[in-house]
């Protein structure tokens, strides 16, 4: 069953709910994405907001694969679709 951006959104939380008493260092490399699109499997996920920050605060290399997989996996569970991250 395919599901929608709308439907990922609204149940945003609890994957990220899920995902923070799975591993809560993954949850802080995900917990300020934004959901962009979803296109076919691939979630696209964007950190702008991230680089509001004043200084050089570039998050980019604490979202390592290992973080990505346990995303996939609480999402998986809270909405009962293998979804891939990309980001951006």
């Amino acid at each position: 069953m395919e599901i929608s951006l709308a439907h990922v959104k609204n149940r945003w939380n609890d994957v990220l709910d899920d995902l923070e008493r799975k591993n809560r260092v993954a949850w802080l490399a995900f917990f300020d994405a934004r959901l962009v699109s979803l296109q076919g499997n691939q979630l696209r996920l964007s950190f702008v907001d991230a680089e509001k920050f004043s200084g050089s605060h570039n998050f980019s290399a604490a979202r390592k694969p290992e973080f990505i997989a346990a995303l996939e996996t609480s999402i998986n569970a809270v909405l009962g679709s293998s979804l891939v991250i990309i980001t951006e």
